[in-house]
């Protein structure tokens, strides 16, 4: 399931919007930016894993109460909230504007804000075994749709468009990584909440985040060789959406054709997963600081709170794509390279002191 999370909590975000912005920054190298990106990945997620090897059964949290007590978990938990309330934004940019650009632009905006937040907070209310399940079934409609797009696209493929390999340069495009490094980011700072509730996380060794990171490089790197290959970096570059342009032009024969209804309504479950866990980790973390058993009660204010942020945020469109490529990445990054590497830092100084508290 853990597996299934990391590719869910990625996909809808990085195949709707990252590779425009790719596009924009690194041309058409943007499939070697999400290629970089995903080894960038795989460090961090392994690093993520790390911190808790010696203690699998604690969440960074925890880690922080055992450490050095209430303080530390408390300033763990406030950065861990500041992470997924500044994800929330480009998640909202991501789902809303597919909704209302392509099927319904006279619906108001706060209509899509507020169902994806109450179909987030059932999934959170019932806690990880249900959005678990959520993230399998939407592992199917993933799958199924990248088969659907590769087979549409075929015909209009063009290899030439991905020519000259590496035009943009390699510090350049590098540089580019990052966006969907922020991507990895997300899946990231979910196992500093979940990977002690992953079973046998001990031995897996940090190869279940590794596996989920390399899958979900694979199947969004499908969509950064199409978009460049079919449509081009320059066209690509000039959409929000490019995975939606994409999807009108691919068709099957005669009868199959254009496949926005189709893309919709296989992706509107890992987006609303990227809901549901937006709403868990604020929810949990704030519940920590406050010293409550549970994040059920917490539900409810984080929600407000994400609602408020997320209107704000697609409310101008140009304010969106503003907070998405200048702002989001330098936000989201720092914490999340970050803050393993306090994490395992203060591990290497305590280690004396947790290991007499772990006698």
């Amino acid at each position: 399931m853990f597996i299934a999370m990391i590719l869910n909590i990625m996909y809808v975000k990085a195949i709707g919007v990252t590779q425009g912005v790719l596009a924009r920054v690194a041309g058409q190298d943007m499939w070697l930016a999400t290629l970089f990106g995903t080894l960038e990945g795989v460090v961090l997620v392994y690093l993520t894993y790390v911190v808790i090897r010696r203690t699998p059964d604690k969440d960074y949290i925890q880690l922080g109460q055992l450490m050095l007590g209430r303080w530390l978990s408390s300033i763990v938990a406030l950065a861990i909230f500041a992470f997924f309330l500044a994800a929330f934004g480009p998640i909202m940019i991501t789902f809303v504007y597919h909704l209302r650009d392509y099927f319904l632009p006279d619906a108001p905006l706060w209509i899509f804000v507020a169902t994806s937040l109450i179909v987030g907070a059932i999934g959170c209310y019932y806690g990880l075994e249900v959005m678990g399940r959520v993230a399998v079934i939407g592992l199917l409609f993933i799958f199924t749709l990248n088969v659907l797009i590769t087979l549409g696209s075929l015909q209009e493929f063009d290899i030439w468009n991905l020519l000259p390999v590496m035009e943009s340069g390699l510090p350049k495009t590098a540089k580019a990584s990052m966006h969907y490094l922020a991507d990895c980011a997300m899946a990231t700072m979910m196992g500093t909440l979940i990977l002690p509730l992953v079973k046998n996380v001990e031995k897996g060794h940090g190869r279940f985040g590794v596996l989920g990171i390399l899958g979900s490089g694979l199947v969004i790197t499908i969509w950064a060789i199409l978009e460049g290959a079919v449509l081009s970096a320059e066209v690509t570059s000039q959409y929000t959406l490019s995975c939606m342009k994409l999807a009108r032009n691919a068709h099957l024969g005669t009868f199959l054709q254009r496949y926005e209804m189709i893309m919709i309504a296989l992706y509107s479950l890992p987006a609303l997963f990227e809901v549901m866990f937006c709403i868990y980790g604020t929810s949990v973390s704030m519940s920590r600081i406050f010293g409550l058993k549970s994040n059920r009660p917490m539900i409810l204010p984080c929600c407000i709170v994400l609602g408020l942020f997320g209107y704000w945020v697609i409310e101008d469109h140009f304010r969106a794509l503003d907070y998405l490529e200048n702002y989001w990445p330098y936000i989201g990054l720092p914490i999340a390279i970050g803050l393993p590497i306090v994490m395992l830092l203060l591990r290497v100084l305590l280690s004396h002191k947790l290991q007499r508290k772990s006698a």
